[in-house]
């Protein structure tokens, strides 16, 4: 049986463990809930952006962009989002276990170092990795997806798509595999952008005269990368909201399994000081019948 003194110790070190997880806990609680913020305040921008695509659909019949071709899939290139840190609990390792279930020939790119790890262990395809921050800088996500539309354009990958943990809620966050592109058409651009603004419904035909300057093509040009480059910054938004849930989540845990192990040294150590008194108390008593 252990000492008072290591149960004391021990408790000390528990008492510390419980400090350091209450209050990561309550700082990833607050970032949660500003990444959600986030998340929500793009969406009127989604809005708009849908708006206008719906407004060139309805005058063009065919769309010759490059992002609307469909092409025969000999690699895939997939945009892989994890966390730069651990205490997560199984969010990162639900990310790996998709991965691990993919069988096609496919080139990555990764955020978050956690993700960049696992794909140079697996010794798989890694074109590049970038590290993203908790405020989710739209100039950097511009950057990834530009990246990654250059490889799709010049046939490096014959396929975008990203794979991100996706917040249901703050128990629950799935990992999602979601294409870009190729696009299936403009009317399902739109019709996602309205989704994701929170108005999925379809809106009257816009009969209106509008002129496109320089023209509507270039304008077209210039829109669809914009959708790819906003689908992937909302997505990004989504995996950060999910990491702060899922560490909240599992910094509760820790910190409850710390007080369920306090309550159990704390009986401990009582019983270990009473049984110490009543060795002593018996000792005494020994000690006085004998010189009785």
């Amino acid at each position: 049986m252990p000492s008072t003194r290591d149960i004391r110790r021990r408790i000390k070190s528990v008492k510390n463990t419980r400090q350091i997880t209450k209050a990561m806990e309550l700082v990833a609680a607050s970032k949660m809930k500003k990444a959600q913020q986030a998340a929500l305040a793009g969406r009127p921008y989604a809005l708009l952006l849908a708006d206008i695509l719906a407004s060139i659909s309805t005058r063009v019949e065919e769309v010759p962009h490059p992002f609307l071709i469909q092409r025969e899939v000999k690699r895939r290139g997939i945009l892989v989002v994890t966390t730069d840190k651990g205490l997560c609990g199984p969010l990162n390792s639900n990310m790996f276990r998709v991965l691990t279930e993919l069988q096609d020939e496919a080139s990555f790119v990764s955020i978050g170092r956690k993700g960049t790890q696992f794909l140079g262990r697996t010794r798989r395809s890694l074109l590049a990795d970038f590290s993203v921050d908790d405020t989710v800088p739209f100039a950097v996500i511009r950057q990834i997806a530009e990246f990654l539309i250059q490889q799709y354009l010049e046939g490096h990958v014959d396929t975008v798509e990203i794979l991100y943990p996706r917040f249901v809620n703050t128990l629950v966050q799935e990992p999602t595999l979601l294409q870009l592109l190729p696009l299936e058409s403009l009317e399902a651009v739109v019709a996602k952008l309205r989704a994701a603004a929170g108005r999925p419904e379809a809106t009257l035909r816009d009969d209106r005269q509008m002129l496109f300057e320089p023209n509507m093509m270039t304008v077209l040009d210039q829109l669809l990368p914009l959708f790819i480059k906003q689908e992937i910054h909302q997505c990004v938004l989504d995996a950060k909201a999910s990491e702060h849930s899922a560490r909240m989540v599992a910094m509760k845990t820790a910190k409850d399994n710390a007080s369920n192990l306090l309550d159990d040294l704390t009986l401990e150590y009582n019983k270990a000081r009473q049984a110490a008194i009543t060795q002593e108390i018996l000792e005494i008593a020994a000690a006085t019948a004998s010189n009785a």
